[in-house]
């Protein structure tokens, strides 16, 4: 019991160190792009190309204080890596990290690839790419041509709801697995 007694203000400790740490705003530099490649450029990099309605969008912050944006699209055509009725895109806040501001109920031509820019690897869009709002973009639907629907209906709104207390469940958890092994350490202090 007498352990239990101390680990609380370690624990207390702990969390509130996590708190502040997680409170600080990464130290970033500023996105700079030279200009957009042309449609045909940005059809050859691109892993993925397709036209959607932004449904939602989550803001989600790292142990690090980076900010992102998680974007839910339902997706109207597809020219490229897509199949599926929903797509998820991670981009920044915008202001210097390279992120695409996004409107909940706009249409955009997304041009995306696999990165891990924004911490986890995911599908990305910056402002570096020709992604913008669809009205915007009448040339590279000219040259992209019709697209196609997708052909899998998927509904990924509890995925994009979900992931941010997974990471904290997992914190939790590590966090008691030290204590668990400091207090271990202090009842038996001749174990390895």
């Amino acid at each position: 019991m007498i352990y239990l007694k101390k680990a609380i203000p370690l624990l207390a400790f702990m969390f509130v160190a996590i708190f502040i740490i997680g409170s600080f705003p990464s130290i970033t530099s500023a996105c700079s792009c030279a200009e957009l490649p042309s449609v045909e450029d940005e059809y050859e990099r691109s892993e993925v190309i397709f036209s959607g309605k932004v449904i939602a969008i989550k803001e989600k912050q790292s142990l690090r204080g980076r900010t992102t944006q998680s974007v839910l699209f339902e997706v109207m055509n597809t020219w490229k890596g897509v199949e599926q009725s929903q797509m998820i895109i991670t981009t920044g806040q915008g202001g210097g990290d390279c992120g695409i501001d996004f409107i909940e109920g706009e249409e955009y031509l997304v041009y995306a690839n696999d990165s891990n820019m924004y911490g986890a690897k995911s599908l990305v869009t910056t402002i570096c790419d020709r992604t913008d709002v669809l009205s915007s973009l009448q040339e590279d639907l000219m040259v992209l041509g019709e697209g196609q629907p997708p052909i899998k209906e998927v509904d990924l709104s509890r995925k994009h709801n979900g992931s941010q207390k997974y990471i904290w469940a997992a914190v939790v958890i590590a966090i008691g697995i030290v204590v668990f092994f400091i207090i271990r350490k202090r009842r038996n202090p001749n174990q390895g």
